[in-house]
């Protein structure tokens, strides 16, 4: 198994089917991921080819093609051919390029084509798959993974990455995690999962509550508050080590936030007095105090760059928004509709900041400029919906909602299109927050 897995992991790291041209999201313009008003592209997956007289094979090869149209159909970007309408037979076609009838592809409206092979040798699994533009009839990206058949996610996971990262110039989210807060234990713990909701374990097991994590950029550390120590106290704890370090102030600590790219965090402390927002180390100690203000400062959330912060602060005399910019210290309102703006969260793109905010008795999410504008509202008749949290790269929001009952966690894209619930647990889960792409951090 470890021969599998080292086999695998450097397959990864090369392309074995060399591309004739540069792969740039540029040269195609075939998905623009900033228009609202997205037009799905059409999309063949054919199922793999594998030998006819290998029964492990075939299983691989049917479930690698399944796979890879569940994850490309989470990003909301393509629209999938009925098989029943292929006018190709998937174990006699070319899978190569040389043979492939493009025509035959273009008829039932697919622009890009998806083909793979699997062969099993020795318990080993090779796949080799590429993506075809079916209008220009070219080779989009061609890839070839080895490992085990254990392996069938992650190559699934990576070559999916390289997909969209073809025809939008982003590698997407198939190598995140979501960390989110669930009471079905009867306490309310930190618990993750895969991108869609798969593969969900416990983090804490405080038998406390547990609230607010929030992932390092590194993807190895997640801050978050825990009542477990007297508190609410904020624990900086190993996704995978048992190392942990705690802010040591008195008074309430609550939701941390790490910088982008340093292993530092803001969050808000009251030890002081009012609850204001300070800068710290990963290992929890105070490196400066950022706001000051009549009213509490809460709920830090950073720009791309770490060059600017929003905030949530009552010094208006209810919750709204503010921008805290890092060189200046210059603080601005950026929220002025409403009387309740929280939970900001800034996209990693840096062109929107999605929040919470209570309209007509309802809370639900909008998201708004960073340097002002009109807010843009997701969510609507549909129970309550909070605490927004971007995917890696800014294409899609998880958030918490009411809509069925119960809160859970849903998903939905960047435009509030394609909401659907992420997962199915005991009790209620709030709070999500997406990790970066991290791949076995």
């Amino acid at each position: 198994m470890i021969r599998h897995r080292l086999l695998f992991v450097l397959t990864l790291l090369l392309l074995l089917i060399p591309l004739p041209w540069p792969v740039a999201a540029e040269q195609y313009n075939y998905i623009d991921i900033s228009n609202p008003f997205l037009r799905k592209t059409p999309m063949a997956v054919p199922m793999f080819k594998a030998a006819a007289h290998d029964p492990t094979a075939m299983a691989a090869a049917k479930a690698a093609s399944e796979l890879l149209v569940y994850y490309l159909d989470f990003t909301g970007y393509f629209t999938f051919s009925d098989p029943a309408a292929f006018l190709e037979d998937p174990q006699k076609m070319d899978i190569t390029g040389s043979g492939i009838r493009y025509r035959n592809w273009t008829a039932i409206g697919a622009e890009l084509l998806v083909t793979g092979g699997v062969v099993i040798r020795d318990g080993d699994a090779e796949f080799e798959l590429r993506l075809f533009d079916t209008v220009k009839e070219k080779m989009m990206v061609g890839k070839r993974y080895r490992g085990s058949s254990d392996d069938l996610r992650q190559v699934a996971r990576r070559f999916c990455s390289e997909v969209v990262f073809a025809i939008t110039g982003s590698r997407g989210f198939f190598d995140s995690k979501i960390a989110f807060i669930s009471n079905g234990s009867g306490h309310k713990e930190i618990y993750l999962c895969e991108f869609d909701g798969s593969n969900i374990s416990r983090f804490t097991r405080h038998n406390s509550i547990s609230l607010f994590p929030d992932w390092s950029s590194d993807g190895r550390w997640i801050a978050y508050t825990t009542y477990a120590d007297k508190g609410p106290k904020i624990r900086i704890q190993h996704v995978r080590e048992k190392r942990a370090s705690w802010i040591n102030k008195p008074g309430l600590q609550a939701a941390p936030s790490w910088v982008p790219g340093r292993f530092e965090l803001a969050a808000s402390l009251s030890f002081s007095g009012d609850q204001e927002i300070y800068l710290l180390t990963g290992n929890g100690k105070i490196i400066k105090r950022l706001t000051s203000s009549v009213g509490i400062d809460v709920e830090p959330t950073w720009s791309p760059d770490g060059k600017r912060m929003a905030f949530v602060s009552k010094r208006s005399g209810n919750p709204q928004i503010y921008i805290y910019d890092t060189f200046t210290g210059r603080v601005q309102r950026l929220t002025f509709e409403g009387r309740y703006n929280t939970q900001p969260n800034w996209s990693p793109k840096g062109d929107r900041i999605a929040y919470s905010a209570l309209r007509n008795g309802v809370i639900d999410i909008f998201t708004i400029n960073p340097d002002g504008g009109e807010p843009i509202q997701l969510t609507e008749n549909q129970g309550s919906n909070e605490a927004p949290a971007w995917s890696p790269d800014g294409s899609l929001i998880a958030f918490s909602s009411t809509r069925g009952g119960k809160s859970r966690i849903y998903v939905m894209t960047a435009y509030g299109t394609d909401q659907r619930r992420l997962l199915t647990l005991p009790g209620e889960q709030t709070n999500p927050k997406w990790s970066p792409n991290i791949l076995n951090p």
